[in-house]
């Protein structure tokens, strides 16, 4: 592991791709709360930037019998082994010692993008342009999120500020462990059709570890031995074994 102790909490999630419909919301959700700003004119898949890309995959058959599944795809936090800590040359990136989340640091970044290239499920971006809103946007932002500069790669970091808050309740109260009801990304918040869960996955009392040794569970390209700390469900054989391909590349192929 990247880290010299083991983390207190070990936070992820579990999407389960049969209740998911592919609506964006959580895409939109996390945009808002963590002040990523609208694309820059002609942006592209490559140039755009998002904390969580929604993928459209297909079972590659013909009409009937044609079937199609969304996988939203976001950083899925490694823990045995971080690619993206290991290649960065400027300590940008660190795993939380109380939470187990992957977390960048913008002040840090100095833009090589090794990161982008040693991250194999295509999670992170990379700021091209200076951070523009439409007129007035500016002041509907979120206070408890900093900006990120051009130049400097993000991504999503189980909305960090989130837990930062749920912290600071729980000491304002005498509390030295926060209310897991305190601390909701804003992804999970926003899903109309509750198909993400959200939290400690090494508190067995808790609805995402349940979920996560589910029989239909599974983890994005496991075979490499990342450890991701986001699960995916689904009652669909094939939408299971898309878990050991590229996702991101089997949808681009499928819309030809």
């Amino acid at each position: 592991m990247n880290t010299a102790h083991k983390p207190k909490a070990r936070y992820g999630m579990v999407i389960d791709l049969d209740r998911c419909n592919g609506c964006g919301g959580c895409a939109a959700a996390c945009a808002v709360e963590n002040n990523v700003p609208p694309a820059a004119p002609k942006a592209s898949d490559r140039t755009g930037l998002t904390w969580m890309r929604i993928y459209r995959a297909e079972n590659g058959r013909s009409f009937p019998e044609n079937r199609t599944a969304f996988f939203p795809i976001s950083c899925q936090h490694c823990g045995a082994h971080t690619p993206c800590v290991s290649v960065c040359p400027q300590n940008a990136v660190d795993i939380n010692p109380e939470t187990g989340v992957v977390s960048q640091i913008p002040p840090r970044c100095l833009g090589c993008r090794y990161c982008m290239t040693a991250c194999p499920f295509h999670a992170r971006y990379f700021n091209w342009s200076d951070p523009e809103w439409p007129r007035d946007m500016e002041n509907a932002l979120n206070p408890d999120v900093s900006v990120r500069m051009r130049g400097v790669v993000e991504k999503c970091n189980f909305c960090h500020s989130r837990w930062q808050a749920a912290v600071a309740k729980a000491a304002a109260n005498g509390k030295r462990e926060i209310d897991p009801a305190d601390y909701v990304p804003a992804c999970v918040e926003a899903c109309p059709t509750e198909a993400i869960a959200f939290g400690n996955l090494d508190d067995p009392r808790s609805e995402v570890s349940r979920q996560s040794r589910a029989p239909n569970a599974f983890r994005l390209l496991a075979k490499l031995g990342t450890d991701p700390k986001v699960y995916y469900r689904s009652d669909r054989d094939w939408v299971r074994r898309m878990g050991d391909t590229d996702v991101a590349y089997e949808s681009e192929a499928s819309r030809g």
